[in-house]
């Protein structure tokens, strides 16, 4: 068992969660219970996710995609009820909600991007494409280049997903930019700039004629599945800190 508000203060200092500008509200969103038994993480806060919590007795979700946004949808109708809904059911059942979006993506240990070089490879060079002041992405380095099928194989196996790729550069891959998620045009560009044989992202349309134009190799692996790697590894931090009782809820989208 431990307390919640030691919880909230560990992972507010470890992910540096005031330090990084976001549309997400990060931090502690919904507060239960003081004393939590049990943790679940998962990538997306929803009803389906909030239940199966309650089935595996959890106190507190820890997730990526929260439910509380700075957004221009809060005074629409339907956003609204689906939240007030959200809202209710953890309030119901005491339990409580913590989001990490950006500061889960840019952790150069826990991090989605981080994990992903990990899972590759890859050591990390540095870091690149910033969301106001701070460096999200982040720039990998290979010891020696590797097939880029062979990267492709890792992904689909270790991520359970089927990465769909615009190959139009070098098919053994020396440097690697990572933004899981929905890494867009402007991401894509900082990545073309710095001159990367391989850009990994979890899905965005737009970039396809670019890529081919520059011939730029591209790995949509999932936005999903690029994103649960960063959860899965704080899971591990924060069981061995806390010693609570952990569980993930795997709820695929996808997409």
């Amino acid at each position: 068992m431990a307390q919640l508000k030691d919880i909230v203060k560990f992972l507010d200092n470890y992910l540096k969660v005031k330090e990084i500008k976001d549309f997400s509200r990060n931090g502690l969103q919904i507060k239960g219970e003081k004393e939590v038994f049990k943790i679940a993480f998962t990538e997306n806060a929803s009803l389906d996710t909030f239940k199966m919590a309650l089935k595996e007795k959890a106190d507190l979700i820890i997730v990526h995609h929260g439910i509380l946004w700075k957004t221009k949808y809060k005074k629409n109708p339907a956003f609204e009820k689906i939240t007030k809904a959200r809202i209710n059911f953890l309030l119901k059942n005491s339990i409580s909600l913590y989001a990490a979006h950006l500061p889960l993506d840019a952790h150069r240990i826990v991090g989605n991007n981080a994990q992903l070089l990990e899972l590759l490879g890859a050591k990390i060079k540095t870091g690149f494409s910033k969301f106001g002041k701070k460096t999200i992405g982040l720039i990998g380095d290979f010891k020696s280049p590797i097939p880029v099928s062979k990267i492709i194989r890792i992904l689909n196996k270790n991520l359970k997903t089927k990465c769909k790729t615009l190959l139009f550069g070098p098919s053994k891959i020396k440097t690697i930019a990572a933004a899981s998620g929905g890494g867009g045009s402007e991401v894509f560009y900082d990545a073309l700039n710095k001159k990367v044989d391989l850009y990994l992202t979890g899905e965005f349309h737009e970039v396809y004629t670019s890529a081919k134009d520059a011939k730029f190799n591209v790995i949509f692996a999932g936005h999903y599945a690029t994103e649960t790697v960063g959860v899965r590894a704080l899971m591990k931090v924060v069981n061995k800190k806390f010693k609570v009782k952990t569980v993930f809820i795997d709820d695929p989208t996808g997409l």
